[in-house]
């Protein structure tokens, strides 16, 4: 029975190493704004010779210009979902659409699950001018998505921490526990609770991998002709503008890349008229 307990904690053990590993992103809560509020940061976080509070300040005095420089300058010190989210929104004073909503998506990427992000992201979207209707999921796939960005990394890695924690009580009930009562509930909710690590674990995996492997773009440039060849001599197949979203489906080339819409339709462009997220 001992053999069988130390077995059974090894494996999970090794299961739950990558929920701790995966918390890989420092990411900072979004403030509760829309786009036309201000999101306040703290002054004590500095970061080189400019701070955010610095950033805020020539928000608040409607300096876009100045407010997204220091943004930018921010951000070349390490990613931070908040900056993104502030850049954003500064973006979108300027008028500056396209920018605006990849910033918006950027932070995203930190911070799936923020609501204020995403309700800004879709105002910017309501701007642009291509409206393109997606090829339709399964409503499971759909609802599996949805449920993945519900949480960022972090909180998707802490979670499974949780269970793995609950689950050596469970454990600890079925291997110890003199009454069949107890056994029983530790056997049940031991399978539960290996089914919730396995699932926090494979959720925190996921989004991982798009924060990694990152495939989107957005259509900087006011337009752009999408060809048929990687060549300004292929043929014209559509017309993109900027702040469209695009799916990066060959990413070989320097000067062209091969575009996939949401509705399946694909085509090239230059990279100098998209920027990845």
């Amino acid at each position: 029975m001992k053999k069988i307990l130390f077995f059974t904690l090894s494996l999970l053990l090794s299961v739950n190493t990558f929920a701790q590993d995966s918390t890989v992103v420092d990411t900072l809560q979004s403030t509760n704004d829309s786009i036309p509020a201000h999101a306040e940061f703290s002054a004590a976080k500095q970061q080189g010779n400019v701070t955010k509070a610095e950033g805020d300040s020539a928000y608040i005095r409607n300096d876009f210009a100045s407010a997204i420089q220091i943004y930018e300058n921010l951000l070349k010190k390490g990613e931070a979902a908040e900056v993104y989210y502030n850049l954003g929104n500064s973006y979108y004073k300027a008028g500056d659409i396209a920018k605006a909503i990849l910033n918006y998506e950027r932070a995203l990427l930190l911070q799936p699950g923020n609501a204020d992000v995403r309700a800004n992201l879709e105002i910017a979207r309501s701007k642009t001018i291509d409206k393109v209707v997606p090829v339709p999921e399964i409503f499971f796939v759909s609802w599996i998505k949805s449920l993945i960005n519900s949480m960022s990394i972090d909180a998707w890695a802490k979670l499974g921490v949780v269970f793995f924690i609950l689950l050596l009580g469970a454990l600890y009930l079925f291997f110890f526990s003199k009454q069949i009562v107890w056994k029983k509930t530790g056997f049940i909710g031991g399978l539960v609770l290996l089914a919730f690590v396995i699932l926090t674990n494979v959720f925190a995996s996921q989004q991982k991998n798009e924060l990694i492997d990152r495939n989107d773009a957005i259509v900087l440039s006011p337009s752009v002709t999408v060809r048929s060849t990687p060549s300004d001599s292929g043929t014209s197949l559509f017309i993109l503008h900027e702040g469209h979203k695009v799916e990066i489906k060959d990413n070989s080339m320097r000067e062209w890349k091969e575009i996939r819409l949401e509705d399946g339709k694909v085509g090239w462009v230059p990279a100098s008229a998209i920027e990845m997220i």
